[in-house]
């Protein structure tokens, strides 16, 4: 049996982690990242399709892709969190769950952060807890798909 396929979608700026900002976001790279993603899903027997893009128009076309061929899209939508509307509406018409992923709390940021649209797509939020925070999303994912599976 083939084991689902959850995409793993990183937006803008995610390609400088480890440089950028490092007292926010810590010293792990985007490759460090998807190597612990690689683990955990190993673990939970399901196959990963990492990316990242810094354009929006990207991310979305790689969300319409997903529609049917992915059980679940885990994403990281940076910036665009607080202000993409087009990111959140594909997410909506993805029709599979999707989990939110931030490293850093963004509710202990500056007050435009605070909000994000593409909550509003989510099946549920994981923020502030670091790079650990995806392999928690992957484990939720698995969770959300045993769920369905029993349904």
């Amino acid at each position: 049996m083939t084991p689902p396929l959850i995409a793993v979608f990183n937006g803008p700026n995610l390609n400088l982690l480890g440089l950028r900002q490092p007292e926010i976001y810590g010293t792990t790279t985007l490759d460090d990242i998807e190597a612990i993603c690689a683990e955990v899903a190993d673990e939970l027997d399901l196959a990963i399709d990492f990316r990242q893009s810094n354009i929006e128009g990207e991310l979305i076309g790689w969300i319409h892709e997903m529609r049917g061929r992915a059980a679940g899209i885990v994403i990281n939508p940076a910036g665009y969190s607080h202000t993409s509307v087009a990111l959140m509406d594909a997410l909506l018409a993805s029709d599979i769950p999707v989990i939110e992923v931030h490293i850093s709390n963004i509710h202990r940021r500056e007050a435009f952060r605070h909000h994000s649209y593409v909550s509003h797509a989510a099946t549920g939020v994981i923020c502030g807890l670091g790079p650990g925070g995806y392999a928690l999303a992957l484990r939720a994912m698995a969770g959300i798909l045993t769920q369905d599976d029993d349904a």
